[in-house]
């Protein structure tokens, strides 16, 4: 189950642990983000501190190199909220976001980049698809009321571009699976990522794809994203990977269990 690193607070805060129902479990995959983490955690208890309901937020780290497990340790014991779990080794973020969403104990699950390039304070729009029947909300930079605030060029060409592989060959109708920023009903979530296969940047497809092919309503929701220069994502190195991916789920050799 891995490290967990929790204390006792008061109010919403013993609320989070007293083993009440949860009002959000927050997943956090993180891979070498000693610089971005600190700051990024801070912002999102203090937001959810504010709206007075119980949460927990679980961050993962994916078989860092530059002391983030060390670092995760540390914000679980600054913070009563954070569980932290920590991978033996790299295995991508799809499968650090499935660890985090396995030991998740909310009646709903959101899965937020450890960049923050989805704000926080975009949660209630999600929120409200969810309210409207909606089993899991995506943000998106490719619907009414998107914006994206200094995305280069090439990354939003490339981005279009993947988007429209996966609405042509999978997704119908989803124009943009990739944001890192996704609101499930928790057992929902708990169900969909316990199937997962593709352990890398993919998995999106592969959640969304075993969404709808179980029945679950899906909604791509307009959100404000803000560009991180120190992102993760290399279009040559994981392009061709993530391309064969769509490829594996398209023939059924993977995401059909």
């Amino acid at each position: 189950m891995g490290s967990t690193g929790v204390r006792a607070g008061g109010g919403a805060e013993a609320a989070s642990l007293s083993g009440q129902a949860l009002d959000l479990s927050v997943v956090i995959p993180c891979f070498n983000e000693m610089r971005r983490l600190p700051t990024s955690v801070a912002g999102v208890a203090r937001w959810l501190l504010e709206r007075g309901r119980p949460f927990e937020i679980i961050l993962v780290d994916d078989g860092s190199s530059d002391g983030t497990g060390a670092l995760l340790q540390q914000l679980a014991r600054e913070y009563p909220q954070v569980r932290a779990k920590t991978l033996p080794r790299n295995r991508g973020k799809g499968r650090a976001s499935a660890e985090g969403v396995d030991i998740s104990r909310g009646s709903l699950v959101l899965l937020f980049d450890a960049d923050a390039s989805m704000p926080i304070e975009e949660l209630p729009k999600l929120e409200g698809a969810i309210a409207a029947g909606a089993d899991i909300a995506i943000a998106s930079r490719a619907v009414l009321g998107a914006r994206e605030i200094d995305q280069p060029f090439h990354r939003r060409l490339l981005g279009k571009a993947f988007n429209r592989l996966v609405r042509v060959t999978l997704l119908p109708g989803l124009r943009d699976t990739q944001c890192g920023f996704k609101l499930f009903r928790g057992e929902a979530a708990r169900y969909l990522f316990s199937q997962l296969e593709i352990d890398r940047f993919a998995f999106d497809v592969e959640i969304l794809l075993r969404a709808r092919r179980s029945g679950r309503r899906v909604s791509e929701v307009g959100v404000r994203w803000l560009n991180s220069d120190a992102s993760s994502v290399s279009p040559l190195r994981d392009g061709g990977r993530m391309v064969w991916d769509l490829a594996r789920l398209r023939v059924g050799s993977v995401g059909r269990s």
